[in-house]
């Protein structure tokens, strides 16, 4: 048996691994499907940001500034802010020191720019690749301190045991890549297994990450802010955000039928007649990347909508095409800022390509390093899934609400609200590693769990599993079947736009699906086919819970807000040239002082809650009196001899 499993090897389950060794847990097996296969070594942007405490210069910052910017965003509990605040320091040196190449000057001062929702300049890069190299540099750390890594092994169910009338996580089970049913005991658990990237049919989750999120929420885990996503444009045979010198250089937007030859033509211009303007939109992708609610009526999201019309309701394809210029394209008619910035850039080439070339030699080199030459073609793109805000709902410590021993860690923890600063995400998946180790370290440094009770847990849990899947060898629909079904269906109902009665009607297939999936399981051939079929569980429980929580806010009137409009026929028309049937209800603002809680009922049902923004705490800074509730375990909760819950 195990101290600590953790569950996923991204930037935020390697540091809680590193984390847990320097405070002396040694007994730590990281399981994944391997080391190379997350959203945080395989993603990025044309600048990925990450998002820290100001160290430059002469503007004033302090962990109470930035706490109040994170907690402005709405839907985001104070004591959370507090913390992503507080530590964000620690985890950017912690990074700095394991030979992340952030920019420093010659005095050692980190300097920093604006990211979007934050007036200063707290955020950094070393490139399009931040998150990789810190993958990178948390790797070597692993492998230097001789810490257990168990590869190509997928994790199909949370072990959990009642305990003083409370569920706390005592492992999970595997299979493993010969197709074996195997229990791995833990008295810790600390779940870091990315975002939801294996819901959407449109999505820039790299294709070898597909998320956990529905194996907490099986094990009885709360969720919260489960509406709140990101959504942008980004390309789609590899998949990467196309912000930016992409749309900076503003190429030109073609559509064609599905075969991606017949029929090309330039739908922009079908919407938007005074082609400065539009180009001008176009150029304000780069800074304006999220689709944001607030930017669609007159702004540079109505260019999403418009993508997400021509591919997900007409069912043609879009691409941007580099090689020549939008029809009657001229430096001279766009607007002021874009048309300086190009200027003060020396970007006036006589294409789009070349001008991207110019500012950014390096995005070009980007796309060949992966197969697309886009001198020479166009490039396939969608509005998709980037980043969801919401995930498992924990306490300041960053254990689950409802499980204990449970640790959410990175984008699975549900810690960010409607509009996040750009780049918070790293810094928040850093700080939840320092978080979730601390405590485990100090209040749950000595084991407790009954194993016995565990392992007959186990033996049960592999007994479903292996009578599931002899079921689904029997039945005609492929994992690769069911799984299209729920991508298809979360990328109309649960993307950018949200119809109630489309959204409505997917809850309905969904649950269909899930219990079709429960009982039935679905067709596999080989052991990666059968952890396939296995997955495809977890997903339909967790595309379940998504469309319920969205249901919910429909219904609570939370209206048009963060990465999603809601289509409503006495809300606000979006622009003439759409008609009637697009119009978007306004957005309720008093909702931003709210978390939506979304609690597993079970058999694929949940129950929702809105709940008061917990406020940024009024800390006791005194030296002596923090000194001693440090000193003496306070700070833990040990003192009552409870772990510390909100």
């Amino acid at each position: 048996m195990l101290h600590t499993l953790i569950i996923g090897s991204g930037a935020a389950g390697l540091n809680t691994a590193v984390q847990l060794h320097a405070l002396g847990i040694t007994d730590i097996l990281i399981v994944t499907e391997g080391l190379d296969m997350g959203t945080s070594i395989n993603t990025g942007s044309d600048k990925q940001t990450y998002y820290k405490l100001g160290l430059a210069g002469e503007e004033p910052d302090s962990p109470m500034a930035l706490a109040k910017v994170l907690f402005a965003g709405g839907g985001v509990h104070g004591d959370l802010a507090l913390v992503e605040a507080s530590l964000s320091a620690r985890a950017f040196f912690n990074l700095v020191d394991l030979g992340v190449p952030f920019p420093c000057d010659a005095f050692g001062q980190y300097a920093g720019y604006k990211t979007d929702h934050d007036p200063s300049r707290r955020a950094t890069s070393i490139g399009p690749y931040t998150s990789r190299e810190m993958c990178r540099a948390l790797i070597r750390k692993v492998k230097s301190l001789g810490i257990a890594v168990r590869e190509r092994t997928n994790v199909i169910e949370l072990l959990t045991v009642e305990e003083q009338g409370r569920k706390r996580a005592a492992g999970a089970i595997v299979v493993t890549a010969e197709g074996e049913f195997e229990t791995v005991l833990a008295d810790n658990v600390v779940f870091a297994t990315g975002g939801p990237g294996g819901l959407y049919a449109a999505s820039v989750y790299p294709h070898v990450h597909t998320g956990g999120i529905g194996l907490a929420l099986d094990a009885g885990a709360v969720a919260c802010n489960l509406p709140e996503s990101q959504f942008g444009m980004a390309s789609t045979k590899f998949r990467w955000n196309v912000s930016g010198t992409y749309m900076q250089c503003v190429p030109r937007f073609i559509s064609t039928d599905p075969d991606g030859v017949s029929n090309p033509r330039e739908f922009l211009n079908e919407y938007i007649q005074d082609f400065g303007r539009l180009h001008s939109l176009i150029f304000l992708k780069g800074y304006q990347w999220p689709f944001d609610a607030r930017k669609v009526v007159e702004g540079s999201s109505f260019l999403d909508l418009l993508v997400h019309i021509e591919t997900v309701l007409r069912g043609r394809r879009v691409f941007l095409d580099f090689r020549s210029d939008p029809t009657a394209f001229s430096i001279e008619t766009l607007s002021v800022e874009a048309r300086e910035y190009l200027e003060k850039s020396g970007a006036v080439q006589d294409t789009p390509f070349r001008r991207l070339e110019f500012m950014n030699p390096g995005a070009v080199a980007l796309y060949r390093d992966h197969g697309i030459d886009i001198a020479t073609e166009p490039l396939e793109i969608a509005v998709c899934a980037q980043h969801n805000n919401g995930g498992l709902a924990a306490n300041h410590w960053w254990e689950s609400l409802s499980v204990d021993h449970l640790f959410p860690v990175g984008e699975v923890n549900g810690s960010h609200g409607v509009a996040r600063p750009g780049g918070s995400a790293l810094n928040a998946g850093q700080v939840g590693a320092y978080r979730a180790a601390d405590y485990i370290a100090h209040a749950y440094g000595t084991s407790t769990l009954d194993s016995a009770t565990a392992q007959r847990q186990g033996d049960q849990a592999i007994t479903r599993w292996r009578e599931r899947a002899v079921a689904g060898r029997g039945t005609g629909r492929t994992w690769r079947e069911e799984r299209l079904e729920l991508q298809v269906r979360m990328t109309k109902a649960a993307a950018q736009v949200r119809d109630p009665r489309v959204v409505a009607e997917a809850l309905a297939e969904a649950e269909a699906q899930f219990h079709r999936l429960d009982t039935e399981g679905c067709h596999w051939e080989t052991p990666r086919g059968l952890a396939e079929s296995c997955r495809n569980r977890q997903l339909a429980l967790a595309s379940c819970a998504y469309l319920s929580a969205i249901a919910m806010a429909l219904r609570s009137g939370v209206g048009s807000r963060g990465s999603s409009i809601v289509i409503d026929p006495e809300g606000v028309a979006i622009d003439k040239t759409l008609g009637d049937a697009w119009k978007m209800a306004p957005e309720d603002a008093a909702f931003r002082g709210r978390v939506l809680t979304t609690t597993p009922s079970g058999d694929g049902k949940f129950v929702h809650e809105w709940m008061d923004c917990r406020p940024i705490p009024e800390s006791d800074l005194w030296f002596e009196t923090a000194w001693r509730k440090y000193r003496d375990g306070e700070i833990y909760g040990l003192l009552a001899g409870t772990a510390s819950r909100p």
